[in-house]
């Protein structure tokens, strides 16, 4: 762990506008139906400015609709409280948006919908939630494990604060194909064993998040551990606990 802090590049450009980080979200999937956990990730197009052509975990920023979407079980008490730490205006709606679009962002790059499937649809806001109305795929939030969250550097061109979720590959309730492809924001998607991810091209962050959520597995995912938080504070890479 104290290899890849070191890595971490604080250098920035002081001319550059230091820009409040944006809220964003990430979803680690867990297929653990065989002897070694395999990490659902997917190849960013080579296109994008933004780390193009490299294995990433779905995600993106919190968008508006996410505080208007149902769900069907809430957040473990436990992780809506770390959620909430060191956070303007904390509220358990905010928590519960944060863990919501981690779940919407991976339908929109991969076509998984997770959730429980019932007889009766959502209530779901327009947009990429009405899919999972027109499946009856309700969202269930009590399964997701918060494993990591990080703070981009100041004065970066991107800045996000991002946290990062897992939950079991079992969550998924439908699947829409057509999401990944040629010409989409992920052109593939690889199932890997977590222990050959180290061999793939990934961000530092990246790397951390599996090294955390290693550990949480190890330690049976109990919602009560700590949770690691990335940020720069003095000019260095430093991390905390929530």
């Amino acid at each position: 762990m104290t290899e890849l802090m070191q890595k971490f590049s604080t250098d920035a450009n002081p001319t550059h506008p230091n820009l409040p980080p944006k809220d964003a979200s990430t979803l680690i999937l867990i297929d653990r139906s065989s002897g070694k956990p395999k990490i659902l990730l997917g190849r960013r197009h080579k296109g994008h400015a933004f780390v193009p052509d490299r294995f990433v975990f779905p995600g993106g920023r919190v968008d508006p609709g996410d505080r208007q979407m149902s769900v069907s079980r809430p957040l473990d008490p436990r992780t809506q409280d770390k959620l909430m730490r060191h956070t303007k205006r904390p509220s358990a709606a905010k928590a519960q948006a944060l863990a919501l679009a981690a779940i919407r962002e991976t339908f929109e790059e991969t076509g998984l919908l997770l959730g429980e499937k019932r007889a009766e649809p959502p209530a779901a806001p327009a947009g990429p939630w009405a899919a999972f109305a027109e499946a009856n795929v309700h969202p269930a939030l009590a399964d997701i494990h918060f494993i990591a969250r990080a703070i981009t550097p100041p004065r970066r061109p991107r800045r996000y604060d991002t946290r990062f979720f897992a939950v079991d590959a079992s969550a998924i309730a439908h699947r829409i194909e057509g999401k990944v492809g040629p010409e989409a924001e992920l052109v593939e998607l690889v199932w890997l064993p977590l222990d050959e991810t180290k061999s793939l091209d990934l961000m530092i962050i990246t790397q951390l998040a599996l090294q955390d959520l290693q550990a949480r597995i190890e330690a049976g995912l109990d919602p009560g551990l700590p949770v690691p938080f990335y940020r720069v504070l003095h000019g260095k890479r430093v991390r905390e606990w929530l």
